[in-house]
């Protein structure tokens, strides 16, 4: 196994890894400490002995006994002597353990959404935890430099500890306060899912478990319509997945993409959920957004033209239910077609530039903008930007190609 597959596989582990520990042992710290031991043990022992048949349940079990050897260090080993010894017999056990993790990282993401940390902070320390997603990227995700993000989890964690939050899903009555933040926290994750077109970066494996995450949730909340909304979001972008890259790897714009190739069972679905959704209610954001995705959806071929002006107007109702810079930035691509290309940079130029300096979409949109309408060294500044920030392959290569179009003119 390649250094790059072993980091991978320590990525992709460490969400449900950190949660199943933080459930255990009620110590986000703790937890993370554990894991991290668990992975250097692991660098020292596979090289030598190769890597076992389910990597993720040995680096557990690793950390599971890395942390009960920090809590005998800790000298209390009083407090926690009931748990201890059936700590350590389920420890050496077989790998059937490992089957319950996916749901403690749900437990874990109600546990980090608690009204006793900050509401700002709620989403990022979810991210950083149970997806393990890095500072920099969640802090890309929520429009704040890298350090501000940094020390809202620091304060987020310690709140958790000090306030003595218990690390179980509050009963039914409770989640109102922290629903917000949970879907907040599954939007960033499958969004990073989706950046990547190929399915094959580092965070790929977001998507399928937004889609059961959601699904476990539409059992918890059925008549949640910001539930049902984010469910069939999922499921309504997930179904293009097929087409999103063309035979030499590189990413296909949705207004290119062969609606044949489409998932049809997902977006029916998703049609489902997002039909509960409506009759709950109409005009919440996440529901108008997910009616959006619908919409796309909608498409049976690639001769059939987008509905750009029903599009329009959906937007317009997100607007006016949910005033934000990434709106408007996906409004603008939809302005370009119905009221000329002018319109839309117009409508770009008058968002907050600084905001979104390192956010790749923005930098995409505007570069195909300024190159539709002959600005051509505006144009080559922002693919610049854009490819500054790009981390994948599909997007690299759609970038390089849109980018060689505007220097050959």
């Amino acid at each position: 196994m390649s250094d790059r597959t072993v980091e991978r596989v320590f990525r992709e582990a460490s969400g449900r890894i950190v949660a199943a520990l933080a459930t255990r042992f009620r110590d986000l710290a703790l937890a993370e400490d554990a894991f991290a031991d668990s992975c250097v043990r692991a660098l020292e022992v596979w090289g030598e002995q190769g890597v076992p048949d389910d990597p993720p349940a040995w680096l557990y079990q690793v950390a599971v006994r890395a942390a009960l050897d920090a809590i005998r260090r800790r000298q209390t080993r009083e407090r926690y002597a009931p748990q201890l010894a059936a700590d350590i017999a389920e420890s050496s056990s077989d790998d059937a353990e490992w089957n319950v993790i996916p749901d403690e990282r749900l437990r874990l993401i109600f546990v980090c959404c608690h009204p006793a940390v900050a509401v700002d902070a709620r989403a990022a320390l979810t991210l950083r935890l149970v997806c393990g997603l890095p500072t920099l990227d969640i802090a890309r995700a929520f429009l704040v430099p890298e350090t501000t993000l940094a020390q809202r989890i620091v304060r987020a964690k310690r709140k958790i500890a000090d306030a003595g939050v218990p690390f179980e899903v509050p009963g039914p009555e409770f989640w109102p306060e922290r629903l917000d933040a949970v879907l907040s926290t599954l939007e960033v994750a499958y969004a990073k899912a989706h950046e990547d077109a190929s399915g094959g970066g580092p965070h790929a494996t977001y998507a399928a478990e937004v889609i059961e995450l959601t699904r476990l949730l539409t059992e918890l909340l059925p008549t949640n319509a910001d539930v049902l909304a984010l469910a069939a979001t999922a499921r309504f972008a997930e179904a293009r997945r097929p087409s999103r890259v063309d035979s030499s790897g590189m990413m296909v714009p949705l207004t290119d993409q062969d609606p044949n190739l489409w998932d049809r069972k997902l977006i029916a679905d998703g049609s489902g959920l997002l039909d509960r959704a409506v009759a709950v209610d109409s005009e919440r954001p996440r529901v108008v957004q997910a009616r959006i995705h619908g919409l796309w959806c909608s498409r049976r071929s690639l001769l059939e033209a987008p509905p750009w002006r029903a599009l329009l107007a959906l937007y317009d109702v997100l607007l006016s239910l949910r005033d934000d810079p990434i709106v408007r930035l996906n409004r603008t691509v939809v302005v370009a077609e119905i009221l000329g290309v002018e319109a839309a940079i117009e409508e770009a130029e008058r968002l907050d530039a600084s905001a979104l300096m390192d956010f790749l979409p923005y930098h995409a949109v505007c570069a195909d903008l300024y190159r539709r309408s002959g600005r051509q060294a505006e144009a080559r500044i922002a693919y610049d930007n854009a490819l500054r920030l790009v981390e994948t392959s599909a997007e690299r290569s759609w970038l390089l190609r849109q980018q060689a179009t505007v220097r050959r003119n």
